[in-house]
């Protein structure tokens, strides 16, 4: 079963406490101090006696004593303190060597060090990596952090703001509209009820400055489109700090290309302006909001999306923004290669509205479409299948039939397979269809009934279309 595992994260979680519990701290043990064993019973030699003795112990080793090689002496044999003697002229012509070559003319040291040091070229960086480098210096600065609010009654302070979470946006326009998911706003946005949240402060919103110190602002809420999970934010910032990314006119699967290269910008974790990279793993995905309706159009990626991700950007190799990170597929609650983002054809439609209207009037048949897992199982014809309706809602007052249950086991809904003419091949293709009109108008279905007596049948329905709520 399709699993979407929206991309919010608490604020409980501290970055530092992560660190301590990845890297303990683990104190300094005392380390025994050593010092070299000298003796100071026997008198020191004097330097002819040193000189002497150093020259016929090496004579006798080399062979050219009397004696020859082979018949040492005892009395040439160096004693205890003859060791010390000749260690301590070691070190002493060890240390002249060194203070002779760092006293040596500049032109002397270049010369031997080219003699001895091979010439060793500085690593150069490949020009992929110089574009990838170029647009996350390109991209951070307006790739914001985001931090929803509460405000909790408290006898000392009856407007405390509590942070609930953290995620990510970026920055549309030089207004300071600010895009993001709804989710990542959900708490405080729930907290607030019926009450209509625009125009209020309900998060904090940190912009990178180019000194490279966080600068922290209000974000009053323009609006929010749950049924999307998009909203939009807006600061009150100086221009200079405004740094909108640019956007791609559209993301659909003929300006994009599976296997093309991609990268998410976000704050997982709470580790700001983290970059991912990675691939287009497929598109036209259907990704399921809160409300259970479908957002069309998915873009699936291979980066890395963690909690904390959820409304950064996702950007092609010319950094421009072609979607918005907002789910993952997993069983783990972290990344397994699977994530999701929000198309720019959806938030292109949506955010344009929420900026000036603070809502989004959109048509719907108001019914809800079984995902395609379940559309497999019951074995229907290509197209949107129904599987439950809003009471006195567009779906119902036509006549059209959910997934139900009889004596025989589980009969599918009707299944959509056309709108005006329209093919629908799935659920994301009857909710891209139906952006296109507006609420009132009428529009022609072509509908596949299924658990009639002959088999399936196909029906046309006429009907006006309704506000999705």
């Amino acid at each position: 079963m399709f699993i979407s595992t929206l991309m919010h994260h608490s604020a409980n979680y501290s970055v530092n406490s992560s660190y301590r519990q990845c890297v303990p701290r683990v104190p300094l043990r005392n380390q025994p101090v050593h010092t070299p064993h000298c003796s100071t019973s026997e008198p020191s030699p004097s330097k002819n006696d040193t000189e002497s003795l150093s020259n016929e112990f090496i004579s006798r080793l080399s062979g050219k004593h009397e004696g020859g090689p082979g018949k040492l002496i005892p009395s040439l044999l160096p004693s205890r303190r003859d060791f010390i003697s000749i260690s301590a002229m070691s070190c002493l012509a060890a240390s002249c060597s060194m203070i002779a070559v760092a006293a040596a003319p500049t032109s002397v040291l270049a010369s031997t060090l080219e003699e001895v040091t091979p010439s060793v070229a500085m690593a150069t960086l490949t020009p992929s990596e110089e574009n990838v480098i170029s647009i996350f210096e390109r991209s951070t600065f307006g790739v914001v952090n985001i931090f929803d609010i509460t405000i909790q009654g408290r006898a000392s302070n009856p407007e405390a703001e509590v942070p609930e979470g953290n995620g990510t946006g970026f920055v549309l326009d030089d207004q300071g509209n600010v895009v993001t998911n709804y989710h990542v706003l959900q708490s405080v946005l729930k907290g607030l009820g019926s009450t209509n949240p625009n125009g209020r402060r309900v998060a904090r919103v940190s912009l990178l400055r180019p000194d490279g110190v966080q600068q922290t602002f209000d974000g009053i809420l323009v609006g929010a489109d749950r049924a999307r999970d998009l909203a939009v934010l807006r600061i009150r910032a100086p221009p200079d700090l405004l740094k909108p990314l640019p956007i791609a006119t559209s993301s659909s699967p003929v300006s994009l290309r599976v296997g093309q290269q991609v990268f998410a910008l976000g704050n997982p974790y709470g580790f700001d302006r983290t970059l991912t990279t990675g691939v287009i793993s497929g598109l036209n995905r259907e990704i399921r909001s809160q409300l259970g309706t479908i957002i069309p159009g998915g873009i699936q990626t291979d980066a890395a999306i963690n909690p904390g991700n959820s409304g950064g950007p996702l950007l092609d190799s010319s950094g421009r923004v072609i979607g918005i990170n907002t789910a993952i597929f997993t069983n783990t609650g972290t990344s397994v290669g699977i994530g999701f983002a929000i198309p720019m054809d959806v938030i292109n439609r949506v955010v344009p509205q929420l900026i000036q209207n603070g809502r989004v009037s959109r048509a719907s048949l108001n019914a809800q479409v079984t995902n395609e897992e379940v559309v497999k199982r019951l074995q229907v014809p290509p197209g949107a299948c129904l599987q439950s309706l809003e009471p006195g809602g567009a779906a119902a007052m036509a006549g059209l039939m959910p997934t139900r249950r009889d004596l025989s086991g589980i009969v599918p809904g009707d299944v959509i397979s056309a709108v005006n003419g329209k093919i629908v091949q799935s659920g994301s293709d009857l909710a891209n269809i139906l952006d296109q009109y507006q609420v009132g108008d009428e529009v022609l279905l072509r509908v596949v009934r299924s658990g009639e007596a002959g088999g399936p049948k196909e029906l046309e329905v006429r009907l006006k279309l309704g506000e999705e709520k």
